[in-house]
């Protein structure tokens, strides 16, 4: 292996263990699953925007047909929403 490679790909390795906390734990639900709560809790017109947060939640950020905006924390095990 070439010198100018060894840097890359020990700053790689090096972030593994802080980007485990970046993705759902492996029992969680599938993401297409949250949605279809969603759709079946609120009358959506769309969603904005759905992110993973450091603190294990998804968080949702979505507008109703009556034009209300809605942030949401899902649990991605239990698909409950906290808000």
């Amino acid at each position: 292996m070439k010198l100018r490679y060894i840097f890359p790909v020990a700053l790689a390795l090096s972030a593994a263990p802080a980007l485990s906390d970046r993705v759902p734990p492996a029992d969680a639900l599938p993401l297409s699953e949250i949605v279809a709560g969603l759709e079946a809790r609120f009358d959506i017109q769309f969603i904005d925007e759905i992110e993973w947060d450091e603190d294990g939640y998804w968080e949702v950020e979505l507008f109703t047909t009556d034009g209300a905006k809605v942030a949401l924390k899902i649990d991605p095990v239990t698909g409950d929403v906290r808000r």
